[in-house]
């Protein structure tokens, strides 16, 4: 379940409430029941570990491959020229 913050207009009072999306929203403060405004707050989500990311569209897994082989792939942009010598690789 998501875990929404909200701050109250009143006391100014950020506190965090766990609902489900089909909820509604809080609309009063639970210490001094003034009215609350909801906050779009940083999200906790990460990507961590390999994955599709780290193992083939990073610009890393580009230079790894033109070290490994001595070679650079070809490049799928249709420039003819590969990622090793791409700037945005660098």
């Amino acid at each position: 379940m998501p875990v929404y913050e909200y701050e109250c207009g009143e006391c100014k009072k950020i506190f965090e409430i766990q609902q489900r999306i089909a909820d509604a929203p809080v609309s009063v403060c639970p210490e001094c029941g003034g009215n609350v405004k909801k906050l779009i707050s940083m999200s906790s989500f990460q990507l961590k570990g390999g994955g599709w990311y780290a193992d083939g569209y990073s610009s890393f897994a580009g230079k790894a491959a033109c070290a490994d082989t001595g070679s650079a792939p070809s490049c799928s942009a249709g420039s003819g020229g590969s990622c090793c010598q791409c700037p945005a690789a660098n």
